[in-house]
């Protein structure tokens, strides 16, 4: 669970002659994370990072609420998440050559290369099996507070997962100097799709909060 993931990293990302790192994360790893919740470190152990970058994912409690709303909006925009749950999501996935994230990157202007990338690394059963378990084994609920270190959030407003108002609401929850970058047309994807100028803005982000 993240919560037992961040005191992990918490513990083992010990001190050193600098006061932090630069945390950047995109889509999922922005929740679950490989090493842990990027915005549950930010929220719960600030101390540890100069700043935080994120691509694509709202904070948690934003993401949560916009759930919550009657309107549903959300709660759509994810339903694959739930279809990620299922036992038999890595053949339904894998079927075709992968042709339902392929088409998914298509309709969010990822090219095609570096979707065929992706595939080359997660395009067999045991890869996506390992991607999928963090669905599986993490699931955003618990309440989390402010983050409280600088933040930069990209978020292209052509998302087909991430809603308006669970982007825009994310400032509520920034307890910290905040940069929210608006990418018109730009998908779920936007280091795939627009990589220089993603790049641009983190380097960006980085130096202004380097010491």
């Amino acid at each position: 669970m993240p919560t037992a993931s961040t005191a992990w990293w918490a513990t083992h990302s010990t001190s050193s002659p600098q006061p932090g790192m630069a945390a950047v994360a995109s889509i999922w790893s922005a929740t679950i994370g490989a090493a842990a919740s990027s915005w549950i470190i930010a929220a719960r152990h600030p101390e540890r990072l100069r700043s935080l970058s994120m691509l694509s994912r709202p904070h948690p409690a934003s993401f949560l609420r916009a759930l919550a709303l009657p309107d549903g909006e959300q709660k759509r925009r994810s339903g694959h998440h739930t279809a990620f749950l299922e036992p038999d999501a890595v053949p339904k996935l894998l079927a075709n050559n992968c042709e339902w994230l392929r088409s998914r990157h298509r309709r969010q202007g990822v090219p095609e290369a570096a979707t065929d990338a992706h595939m080359s690394v997660l395009g067999n059963e045991a890869a996506l099996e390992a991607a999928l378990a963090w669905y599986r084994s993490s699931r955003p609920r618990q309440e989390l507070g402010p983050t409280k270190v600088p933040t930069l959030y990209i978020w292209g407003d052509a998302d087909d997962t991430v809603g308006r108002v669970a982007a825009e609401g994310t400032g509520e929850f920034i307890d910290a100097p905040y940069h929210f970058e608006v990418l018109p047309g730009v998908g779920h994807y936007a280091a795939d799709q627009v990589p220089d100028k993603v790049n641009a803005l983190l380097l960006g982000h980085l130096r202004r909060h380097a010491d």
